[in-house]
């Protein structure tokens, strides 16, 4: 995403990072975070996937995933950039020559880990071309792109959830139109964007479903929600897995029970947090929730019994320090099934603007 951190240095090398504690008041509970390393680049120049040569995919950022129920891990990505792109950070250019795509999408069945995330395929438009998943006007003050926060699947058909950018402001500041839905029948070759499925926002962007999390359990999708930007709170929404279109059959968490309106929904993790995600993890039997924290601490980790809360204090995973301009922190959906502590996850970073594979271990 464009304007959402401070420009950087060049990737630091994959050493142990150093983790910073929590006061014993606010960690309770989070049990052991490991410092976190980087296992491999997946995207661009002098990445495992060689996505630049392949896909004229040389720059991009995210790598939101999920299981789509059919051996395969789908992996989204925000705005793209092509040959004609030179840097640093997104949207550097004219869009034609940049060849700016709002959004992309791989495909991986790779089960070990341990050497990186391998892409069997990509979403193309036309032959060793990555393609755009969602369409966006392009234009400043209006839509100037289409970025994916969250991604889930129902049997066969996976959900987007998505959020129109109105402009890009101040690093971690934008303001959006609205978020919504999108959905795919054919494994994410093409989406359809839902009309009657969206959060709209208003000048002050206020709506506090703008950018999303998903986790399934009990017969429902869980949303996760936070404001546009990186400064906000996190809110609890919840629908039956059969009613993800319809959105007066979401419910809000109030604190205590669910309601139907969305002004209901309070806080269940404090702010500032941006770039969500939330995973089951079998090894501690905990949920898992990971984000950037952009006031310093980088990508942090929380776990909790249950996903309405309470969640422990934050553990810092990733130092801010070590990898400047570093964001995102989305958890692999089959880390539970290496049957161990360690929890793999994506990282971008603005300077090379591309997505990273990190490691970490957890334990209780």
């Amino acid at each position: 995403m464009r304007a959402r951190t401070l420009p950087s240095a060049l990737i630091a090398t994959a050493t142990a990072l150093s983790l910073l504690p929590v006061p014993a008041a606010t960690a309770a509970g989070a049990g052991s975070v490991a410092s976190a390393v980087l296992v491999a680049k997946l995207t661009g120049p002098g990445s495992i996937n060689q996505t630049d040569s392949r896909y004229h995919l040389k720059a991009t950022d995210l790598g939101i995933m999920w299981d789509n129920g059919s051996g395969e891990v789908l992996t989204a990505f925000g705005d793209t950039f092509g040959d004609g792109w030179a840097g640093p950070g997104g949207g550097v250019g004219d869009g034609p020559t940049i060849d700016w795509r709002s959004n992309t999408l791989a495909r991986s069945n790779d089960v070990n880990l341990s050497d990186g995330m391998t892409f069997t395929s990509v979403v193309q438009d036309r032959a060793g071309h990555a393609g755009e998943l969602l369409g966006s006007k392009k234009m400043d003050n209006d839509e100037m792109t289409v970025i994916p926060t969250a991604g889930v699947s129902v049997g066969a058909r996976s959900y987007l959830h998505y959020m129109s950018v109105r402009h890009w402001g101040d690093p971690g500041r934008w303001l959006t139109n609205y978020s919504g839905v999108a959905y795919s029948d054919d494994d994410g070759q093409s989406w359809y964007k839902d009309p009657n499925t969206r959060w709209k926002n208003d000048a002050a962007g206020s709506d506090n479903f703008q950018m999303a999390a998903y986790a399934k359990a009990d017969g429902y999708v869980y949303m996760f929600g936070t404001p546009n930007g990186r400064f906000g709170d996190v809110r609890l929404a919840r629908v039956r897995q059969d009613e993800m279109l319809s959105l007066g059959a979401y419910e809000y968490w109030n604190g205590t029970g669910w309601e139907g309106q969305e002004s209901a929904a309070v806080p269940v993790v404090p702010a500032p947090v941006s770039e969500l995600s939330v995973h089951y993890d079998t090894f501690l039997g905990k949920w898992l929730m990971m984000y950037l924290a952009d006031n310093g601490s980088g990508i942090v980790l929380r776990t909790s019994s249950a996903l309405t809360g309470p969640w422990s204090g934050e553990r810092q995973v990733v130092s801010s320090a070590a990898y400047p301009g570093l964001y995102g922190g989305f958890i692999h959906p089959w880390s539970a099934r290496l049957g161990g502590p360690d929890l793999y996850f994506t990282m971008s970073q603005w300077n090379p603007y591309n997505v990273f594979l990190m490691r970490t271990t957890v334990s209780p």
